[in-house]
């Protein structure tokens, strides 16, 4: 059976996060040269960063930073499924399409369970949610741009490389970029990081229905 255009596109981007799920599930006791970071290896795949260089054997981590990272590559690996995904103003799902924070809500609220408000700069000051250096950015995290005057008006999600994924613009898909951009650089105005805590009491959703959008 031939598939339409847009069916085999969403069959193709759900055979590569089925198979970046089943990096996720390899034994933390694997091989040397199998180690490294399962979305790492993920984004070298899609020749979006250099192959990764073999991680370094690293300390016994604790059950919750441990608990923390699965969470991290869960979420970003469940942004790029969306890649190509079109946008659309107030769009939050696949099936309609994404603005920049209908996306980046659909994929807390189906990565975390975590219900973050609709707007881009609601998003900003949510419970549950602090600020982050960008120094000390961690694939999850939101990452905020000023596009339309304001500090808070576009937003997407830190996939690590010094990249984000976000639905860009009208005529647009979601797509990743690379922060070292001018474009990005001189519009970057924080992140913030889910805290661990909130898994259990997420905070309630905002019935704004405003987008935003970037220009």
């Amino acid at each position: 059976m031939r598939l339409r255009p847009l069916a085999l596109a969403r069959h193709l981007r759900r055979s590569l996060c089925a198979t970046a799920f089943a990096l996720l599930a390899v034994p933390a006791c694997a091989a040397p040269d199998d180690n490294g970071d399962p979305v790492m290896r993920l984004l070298a795949d899609k020749q979006l960063i250099d192959a990764p260089v073999a991680a370094l054997p690293a300390p016994a981590e604790n059950k919750l930073l441990r608990r923390v990272r699965e969470r991290a590559s869960d979420m970003v690996l469940t942004a790029l499924n969306f890649v190509g995904v079109r946008y659309h103003r107030g769009g939050s799902s696949e099936e309609s399409g994404f603005d920049c924070s209908g996306f980046t809500r659909f994929v807390f609220g189906n990565s975390l369970g975590f219900a973050l408000p609709r707007r881009a700069d609601e998003q900003a000051t949510a419970p549950g949610l602090v600020p982050v250096r960008r120094e000390d950015l961690q694939p999850g995290d939101l990452v905020f741009f000023t596009t339309l005057k304001r500090t808070f008006s576009h937003v997407g999600i830190y996939i690590g490389e010094n990249r984000f994924i976000h639905a860009p613009r009208p005529g647009g898909e979601v797509r990743t970029e690379d922060m070292g951009f001018d474009y990005w650089k001189k519009r970057y105005t924080g992140a913030r990081r889910a805290e661990l805590a909130t898994e259990s009491k997420a905070p309630t959703v905002a019935t704004d229905m405003a987008a935003t959008t970037l220009r």
